[in-house]
């Protein structure tokens, strides 16, 4: 490949802005270095604006309110809210259920293994030193440790929870199964 003539050269370089020597003010500035003109881009952070939608928000009881989102759905319908938790409405009366078995799931559980998990409630008529005593009785430790510990060393299987054991539990599921 040929080499390009010198004349040629001058034309590819970049553009340069010519100082002649009256023209600088400084001494120690040189007329025979080109100097060529800089700019960089100066870079200004700014916060990040996400774009919000508006969306329609339906409570339980029917009433709709309107916000400003980042989510693009345009309606949403609430399962737990402000009018049906009790946390927000603890005088409500309906809200007050504790075993809600939507699924089915808790009666499966106790059909399964009984009622011996279920929480106990203390009787409303009872006196209230009874009702301490008892409670006392019930949350010594030691008084439980010692009577598991002798359970199992007469080797019987007290099963409190009134249902079968897994094991149990599993042949006989297999056993109808067969049949």
């Amino acid at each position: 490949m040929p080499k390009l003539p010198t004349s040629g050269l001058q034309v590819l370089r970049r553009p340069t802005l010519n100082i002649t020597p009256s023209t600088v003010s400084s001494p120690s500035a040189s007329p025979l270095l080109p100097q060529t003109q800089l700019r960089h881009a100066t870079f200004i952070p700014r916060h990040r604006r996400p774009y919000k939608f508006t969306q329609l928000v339906q409570l339980s009881d029917g009433s709709t309110y309107t916000v400003r989102t980042t989510s693009p759905v345009a309606f949403h319908k609430s399962a737990k809210d402000t009018r049906n938790h009790i946390l927000w409405q603890p005088t409500d009366r309906s809200l007050r259920n504790v075993e809600v078995d939507e699924a089915g799931k808790l009666a499966a559980f106790r059909e399964r293994y009984g009622r011996g998990w279920d929480a106990e409630e203390p009787a409303a008529d009872a006196a209230p030193a009874e009702a301490a005593a008892e409670a006392k009785k019930e949350d010594d430790p030691f008084d439980s440790l010692v009577g598991l510990i002798s359970d199992f060393a007469a080797g019987t299987t007290n099963n409190t929870a009134g249902g079968l054991s897994a094991k149990e539990q599993a042949k006989k599921d297999k056993g109808g199964k067969k049949k």
